[in-house]
């Protein structure tokens, strides 16, 4: 019953940061944010970790991160399909780094929020 919820943690985790990254790769419409702009579309990632964690009831930020981390390379080829080239490899890189430490957080989260009702 544990493996099956890990797994399903990490399916869970896979498929909503996919979902995350196709849906703010299509509303940025070619341009990831620049210098000076805001990202906040980047807290949307935090919703991945929270349902992950919320299925998963051990070890809930590792099962969020290894679901984000088994996403990285799909969202990475979603954004050379539908961006255009302006910014550099590093650049999404590290756009895409940074939706997986909020995707982190939101299952850092979940865990404490689950301590605390637990108190």
């Amino acid at each position: 019953m544990k493996l099956r919820r890990r797994r399903l943690g990490v399916i869970c985790s896979f498929l909503l940061f996919i979902a995350v990254c196709l849906s703010l790769v299509v509303s940025m419409k070619g341009d990831l944010p620049g210098s000076g702009k805001p990202a906040t579309g980047l807290l949307f990632f935090i919703l991945p970790g929270i349902a992950s964690g919320l299925v998963a009831r051990r070890r809930r930020v590792v099962i969020a991160l290894l679901g984000a981390l088994l996403a990285l390379p799909f969202c990475y080829v979603l954004i050379h399909l539908f961006l255009l080239p302006s910014r550099s490899v590093w650049q999404e890189l590290a756009w895409l780094f940074s939706a997986m430490f909020w995707c982190g957080i939101g299952g850092l989260a979940c865990l404490f929020v689950g301590r605390v009702f637990r108190h």
